[in-house]
């Protein structure tokens, strides 16, 4: 039993934004005259793999709805301008070298809780958007991470959710990069998780921070 696709996370799992977020979210909180509640990138790991609305309501409890969402909002376009405008690889190593090698196997999917975009941005920054077969995010759907797994599962043929599925353990510490030459510490790694982890659906290995590899498998 092998898995047929794999679905990836976007922050903690194959790259690292922090640094460029926080930067241009700090710009646009300067911008409307809210400078006391800049970012840095200790507090983005705190809430990335939320949706935006929850982001929103951590990040500024002290604005009143709906104007915090719409302040989000715009530090997710200064947030997209920097990082787009930006040359740095922001890439855990050798997480390119991966990708084309499970593209040999798998079909590999995005799903992410991110603005719509985002996607698209971390695939045409990397180069790598001819290995992946489609994503989605909370932009495009509006429901949960699971849920917005689900509806990828349904669209994506041959993904079928009637399909019986088995779970399938990688070992304890795996590094999600074999060919990465750097430290064990600095590469994305897949330890195994308790079996109270497991959705009837997909397979769920935490990655650095609190996101997640989905290995959606079919008998």
């Amino acid at each position: 039993m092998s898995p047929e696709s794999l679905i990836f996370d976007i922050d903690g799992t194959l790259w690292d934004s922090r640094a460029l977020v926080a930067k241009g979210y700090n710009q646009h909180l300067c911008e409307v005259g809210h400078p006391e509640l800049q970012v840095d990138v200790e507090f983005l790991k705190t809430v990335f793999g939320k949706t935006m609305h929850e982001i929103a309501d951590i990040m500024l409890s002290s604005i009143p709805v709906p104007e915090r969402y719409e302040i989000l909002d715009g530090c997710m376009r200064c947030e997209h301008l920097v990082l787009e405008s930006d040359p740095c690889d922001m890439a855990f190593p050798g997480v390119v070298e991966t990708l084309e090698a499970l593209s040999k196997k798998y079909r590999l999917f995005i799903v992410s809780n991110s603005q719509c975009g985002y996607p698209e941005l971390l695939m045409n920054k990397l180069s790598v958007g001819h290995l992946f077969q489609g994503h989605l995010c909370y932009g495009d759907t509006g429901t949960s991470k699971g849920q917005t797994i689900k509806t990828l599962m349904q669209i994506s043929s041959p993904l079928s959710t009637s399909a019986t599925l088995r779970a399938i353990w990688m070992p304890a510490g795996k590094q999600m990069c074999p060919s990465s030459s750097a430290p064990m510490d600095s590469a994305p790694r897949i330890p195994t998780m308790p079996k109270s982890t497991l959705s009837p659906n997909c397979l769920r290995f935490w990655t650095p921070w609190h996101n997640k590899i989905n290995l959606r498998c079919r008998a």
